[in-house]
């Protein structure tokens, strides 16, 4: 299983219930690595969505443990992420499947994933909102790194982070 998230150089992911930034690059990055797969994200992250829509061309799965969306039928809702996690595996490929957020979905799916692909911003944005750090996680380490781009005048690093081990 995946993360995929942009991280700001203090890996700050969002602000005020928002993204850091909208970069086009990053966007397009998302959109192809995520189509026609399976995203896992929490309720805030739906909300978060245009209309509080599911993205279209995926699986939604969405980790949601109040019955605050129960009266929607186009959602796949579970309340635990081990449930969610069991059934995810169940019925698609591991390498399909992706955390997309929020911030407590990707604090917690780290003992689930092998895989993080982090675009790194180089820049402070003042987050309130932040993931692990995938440079100081023992069982973590570099695979990919693509050459720096820069996009609004920001610093981009499209990063793959792989684990080592389950410690």
């Amino acid at each position: 299983m995946n993360l995929i998230v942009a991280a700001d150089k203090e890996w700050g992911i969002g602000k005020n219930g928002d993204l850091l930034d909208n970069i086009p690059e990053d966007m397009k990055f998302f959109r192809e690595t995520t189509l026609d797969k399976v995203v896992i994200m929490g309720a805030v992250t739906l909300r978060s969505l245009p209309n509080e829509k599911p993205l279209p061309k995926r699986v939604n799965l969405i980790l949601c443990n109040d019955n605050s969306l129960d009266d929607r039928d186009d959602l796949t809702i579970f309340p635990s992420m081990e449930e969610c996690v069991e059934y995810a595996l169940k019925n698609y490929k591991s390498e399909d499947i992706f955390f997309i957020g929020g911030a407590s979905v990707y604090n917690a799916c780290t003992d689930f994933i092998d895989t993080a692909y982090i675009t790194k911003i180089d820049k402070a944005y003042g987050a309130d909102r932040f993931i692990k750090n995938f440079d100081e996680m023992e069982n973590w380490e570099i695979a990919e790194e693509r050459e720096q781009i820069t996009e609004k005048g920001l610093k981009l690093t499209f990063t793959t982070y792989k684990k080592t081990s389950n410690n």
